[in-house]
């Protein structure tokens, strides 16, 4: 079985990967969007534009799937059923909230930029900026909260010695064998 049940390694995981797979029920179709993230406080925390498709989506239904995937390598094997890549993943279920509170929604951005631009910034995010930025379509912006009820891990880890990489081939895994 490949289920991961080790929170630090899943902690871990959430800390340092930069995109995750928002999954929304638009009416009685999936509806699936690729964003920015960051874990903290034991919940996923995104930000976008208070207006649009994505929005009214979580409006209309709060009920979501957030996925956060890596693939560490393509495996080679002389059998090709065991030819395979390994990874790490993470899904979460739970319930999407916009944040109203200026504070939560402040810290929660804060977090993304010393995520994503280490360093880069000499001064703390300010609750003003936050209060009034407008996105190029001139909609507020938007930070959500997703509440998480439900999480299931799931890895291959990486096997050094079998790694593929361009002009490997079956002959230089069977040699040993003969």
């Amino acid at each position: 079985m490949k289920e991961c049940k080790d929170p630090q390694k899943i902690n871990e995981f959430l800390s340092s990967a930069k995109v995750g797979y928002l999954g929304l029920c638009d009416g009685n179709l999936p509806y699936v969007v690729p964003l920015n993230f960051v874990w903290a406080n034991g919940a996923i925390y995104f930000h976008g534009a208070g207006a649009g498709r994505k929005y009214d989506v979580m409006r209309e239904n709060e009920h979501v799937c957030f996925t956060v995937s890596e693939e560490l390598g393509t495996i080679a094997d002389p059998v090709p059923a065991n030819v395979g890549t390994a990874y790490f993943s993470v899904m979460l279920f739970g319930k999407v909230k916009l944040i109203e509170d200026l504070n939560e929604a402040t810290e929660a951005l804060q977090h993304l930029l010393d995520k994503h631009v280490p360093g880069y910034f000499q001064a703390s995010l300010s609750k003003k900026h936050v209060e009034t930025y407008r996105s190029s379509v001139g909609s507020k912006t938007a930070v959500f909260k997703i509440e998480v009820e439900g999480l299931s891990a799931k890895e291959d880890p990486i096997n050094e010695e079998m790694v593929f990489y361009p002009g490997r081939t079956i002959m230089d895994d069977i040699k040993g064998e003969r």
